[in-house]
């Protein structure tokens, strides 16, 4: 991988086969094959665990005696962990190897979650979360890195697809996994569930990742300060974007200090980058033109990803009264599109043109977003069926062509800090999509509510009708009906508000992949992928 060109001996008949014709290079280490799928469910449980207390927050804070204000900070506090160990993974994988690396993550990722299971109070459980984000974020761009390394180009068909459905499909089922957990067990379920496969994760990889070798004179030179400023510069930002909407933004003075942290992390973090002799996160992998617009696309596949994962569990769930079980099982079948279109992809990915699949999947999920527009309060499981199909296949149309076009021209030295930046993208997006969708979905729904409420007057003959046979329903059960009947009124106008922005944020998505369609015509058609030398001794 990056920065060594000394080939482990588990390389040499890669080698060997790469001058030979190839012949040999179709042949996988039977050692590398086993130790690659076990960093793949190290990556899905890292990845599920963003999304798995999503759907039973409220169970956990019954559990904890949490306040309203404090139970959100069970998925920021991983977020924001996460999202500064991702860029810092390329970088210690190089000097204390991906065996270490990976190990050490999974053993870290299993007690943390053990930890999290046995937290007593809020407190508890933050710190917990944090630490699991942070040490569990180490396995995720391994995993990329190791894909387009240790595999021929010619099985590309077939690893691209698995890393590109477990990176979606593993936020995607995460409130089904939770609520499922939560519902027939305890909450205590979602994160003891990790305790396993943790070890089995922690034991395989320790023993058959062959990968590279430790550069551990590199640690003389690590960059503490720009590891410092780039995790000011990364969690301040998460917070502002996971906290602004709740906090009223600017307005908040927490939220303020969090944006001028990140302001000033982010000008000493881009310094020290270019700078220092060994800087904490190789930025040169964007000077690849293909990598900066899959990065850029991954950014918005992000959005896609992590907001419509968020905007319907949270609209079963106010509208339609669903618990968590229920978001559950509706959502699932967004999964079981993106696992049934998975090989598809793998196929297509072979024969035709990426940017062609890209096009077919940004096409495909803002149609599915468009039929959403016309989204009303009475819509369930079986009106948002297909609107879930186009999304689990537009996502995994991308997603393959994606990865192959971020990561798989670029040289094996770089693609290992270049895998911790492009699943950084991805995350980063996924953080500005949730927190442009609950702005907009804060200030929509009080512009509608307004619009509505100015209809409700005494000369909209079918409003007071409305109101009078609700004051006689109330008042025939004893109550006041005047009060009650006012009250209930109220009660719709606001539903039907929030619908209204629903619908309003459905659009905008729309929109957005709908350009990303005339955004694919900027990539270059990729050539044939470099050699890969000694097969993954990198």
């Amino acid at each position: 991988m990056a920065g060594s060109t000394t080939a482990t001996p588990g390389s040499m008949p890669a080698a060997a086969g790469a001058g030979a014709g190839g012949q040999v290079e179709e042949r996988m280490d039977p050692r590398r094959l086993i130790a690659f799928f076990a960093m793949v469910l190290g990556m899905f449980m890292s990845i599920l665990d963003i999304q798995i207390v999503s759907a039973s927050l409220s169970e956990i804070q019954a559990g904890l005696s949490a306040g309203s204000d404090e139970i959100g900070w069970v998925q920021t506090a991983y977020l924001i962990a996460e999202v500064i160990m991702i860029p810092l993974s390329g970088t210690l994988a190089r000097i204390i190897s991906t065996r270490y690396l990976f190990a050490l993550s999974a053993a870290g990722f299993t007690i943390a979650s053990g930890l999290a299971a046995t937290a007593s109070n809020i407190d508890q459980m933050i710190v917990y979360r944090a630490i699991q984000g942070f040490i569990g974020g180490g396995m995720i761009p391994s995993v990329f890195a190791a894909a387009f390394t240790i595999f021929p180009p010619s099985k590309r068909s077939i690893v691209s697809p698995i890393i590109g459905l477990i990176a979606t499909l593993a936020p995607t089922i995460g409130p089904t996994v939770g609520g499922y957990l939560s519902n027939a067990f305890s909450w205590h379920w979602l994160f003891l569930v990790n305790i396993i496969p943790g070890i089995l994760v922690t034991i395989i990889t320790w023993r058959f990742i062959d990968f590279d070798k430790p550069e551990l004179s590199l640690f003389k030179k690590f960059d503490w300060w720009g590891l410092a400023s780039m995790g000011i510069f990364l969690g301040a930002l998460e917070y502002v974007l996971e906290e602004g909407n709740s906090n009223d933004w600017f307005n908040d003075s927490y939220i303020v200090i969090g944006a001028v942290a990140s302001v000033v992390g982010c000008v000493v973090f881009f310094y020290r980058a270019f700078t220092a002799e060994f800087p904490v996160v190789d930025l040169t992998a964007f000077n690849n033109r293909n990598f900066s617009l899959g990065s850029t696309f991954s950014f918005v596949m992000g959005i896609g990803l992590y907001g419509l994962t968020y905007i319907y569990p949270v609209y079963l769930s106010r509208i339609r009264g669903y618990d968590s079980q229920q978001i559950g099982e509706t959502m699932f079948v967004s999964g079981l599109a993106m696992f049934f279109t998975a090989p598809i992809a793998g196929r297509l990915s072979t024969k035709l043109d990426p940017r062609t699949m890209m096009i077919i999947g940004f096409v495909s999920f803002a149609a599915g977003t468009y039929i959403m527009t016309g989204i009303t309060k009475d819509w369930d499981f079986y009106e948002l069926f297909l609107p879930q199909i186009l999304r689990g296949f537009g996502l995994m149309m991308c997603m393959v062509p994606i990865n192959n076009i971020a990561l798989g021209t670029l040289p094996p030295a770089r693609i290992r800090g270049a895998s911790g930046l492009f699943n950084l993208t991805r995350n980063l997006g996924g953080a500005v999509g949730l927190a442009i969708i609950n702005t907009v979905l804060t200030n929509r729904q009080d512009v509608h509510y307004e619009r509505l409420r100015e209809n409700l007057d005494f000369g909209n003959r079918q409003a007071t009708d409305m109101l009078g046979n609700l004051k006689n329903t109330f008042n025939a059960a004893g109550l006041d009906g005047a009060t009650a009947s006012i009250k209930q009124m109220v009660n719709m106008v606001t539903q039907q508000a929030v619908v209204l922005a629903f619908s309003d944020i459905f659009l905008m998505l729309t929109i957005l992949f709908g350009l990303m369609v005339f955004g694919v015509t900027l990539i270059k058609k990729p050539s044939a992928p470099p050699a890969r030398g000694g097969g993954g001794g990198h």
